[in-house]
């Protein structure tokens, strides 16, 4: 009774702890959408310049990394020569940097749940990109699938009443660079067994995003800026907004590490909907029926997507484990049969 007690207690403590995890992750996730599109937004506190926002992230979030990693210790590097930091990092600091600012942007011309039904295209633009860069195969099922998702989130755009087309193109680039820095990880970083924590990623990454970001913004922005007399520089604002952005990295760490990177697209769905329900009831965004139906169909063929890539990494890891038994097996027999051929050898002797 006591063993079966503690056991029920811990897969409760468990429990409770991964659902903790899920919940701090979609409040984080949530308020940095939010408070983004607070600050961003024409209408609300005025302040429409997307390319120095994400400099003053990347420049907090570069500062605390560089604390946890080099001064307390904390986290532990990689191993890196410059080399592999120029041709692997550096393309991924410049992807990473292009779909923040675009992603930012966006949040200027859209509502925030049109922008969420939008971003239902990343699994479609990641297996897209992995065909064409040869780390996926091509699967009809797959295909229809994606094809699902793209007509989903077609409807909800032909349903938006805010309908913004530079918009639309800003945020389906953010998609497109995410994707590719999504699959480029894969290919120049897991590739050869390096592995980068959200908080790694920040000490090597952000520094990288912060200096690619350096020359728009010197042409782009820095001549608003410099035009705008009334601007003071808000440190409650914009150091409440990066502490967001950096703990919602920590998140990351915390429910990937604790549960798994499935549970988090779960979750993310979740905070999807709550984004929608959100923008509608206190943005006052104007949400119609045919957004909601074209956004479930490609809800739908998400989850799908997430249910397929489980079920592969099942039978993945059920492979893996019966090869390792049929290896431990086949070394139990040539040591018996070793042990056989030796009693037989000192018989005949």
């Amino acid at each position: 009774m006591g063993k079966g007690g503690s056991l029920s207690d811990g897969v409760l403590r468990k429990i409770i702890l991964s659902y903790a995890y899920v919940s701090i992750w979609i409040f984080l996730s949530f308020t940095v959408i939010v408070y983004n599109k607070y600050i961003l937004d024409k209408k609300l506190y005025n302040w429409p310049y997307p390319i120095s926002l994400t400099m003053i992230h990347m420049a907090f979030c570069s500062t605390l990394a560089f604390l946890l990693v080099r001064v307390f210790k904390l986290v532990e590097p990689v191993t890196m020569s410059r080399e592999l930091y120029l041709s692997s990092v550096v393309p991924i600091g410049v992807l990473y940097s292009l779909s923040l600012w675009l992603s930012n942007s966006a949040y200027i011309y859209l509502s925030v749940s049109f922008i969420q039904m939008l971003k239902a295209l990343m699994p479609v633009a990641v297996y897209s990109i992995g065909v064409l860069l040869k780390k996926e195969s091509f699967k009809g099922d797959t295909m229809a699938n994606m094809v699902s998702i793209s007509v989903g989130v077609a409807i909800a755009a032909y349903g938006e009443a805010q309908f913004d087309s530079w918009g639309v193109f800003l945020q389906l680039g953010a998609v497109a660079f995410e994707a590719t820095r999504l699959v480029l990880i894969q290919i120049l970083l897991n590739s050869k067994g390096i592995t980068l924590n959200p908080i790694t990623s920040l000490y090597y990454v952000a520094p990288c995003c912060l200096a690619f970001l350096t020359l728009p913004w010197i042409f782009v922005e820095f001549p608003l800026l410099r035009n705008t007399s009334s601007f003071h520089f808000d440190f409650i604002i914009f150091g409440t907004n990066s502490l967001c952005a950096f703990a919602l990295n920590l998140a990351v760490f915390l429910l990937v590490g604790k549960t798994s990177a499935l549970t988090m697209n779960v979750a993310g769905v979740v905070k999807d909907w709550l984004l929608i329900a959100f923008s509608w009831s206190v943005i006052k965004d104007t949400v119609t029926p045919v957004n909601l139906i074209g956004y479930g169909l490609a809800f739908l063929g998400v989850a799908y997507y997430n249910h397929s890539k489980l079920q592969a990494m099942k039978a993945k890891e059920a492979q893996k484990k019966a090869g390792q038994a049929d290896e431990e097996a086949g070394k139990l027999l040539e040591e018996r049969e070793g042990e056989g051929m030796g009693r037989k050898s000192d018989s005949q002797a």
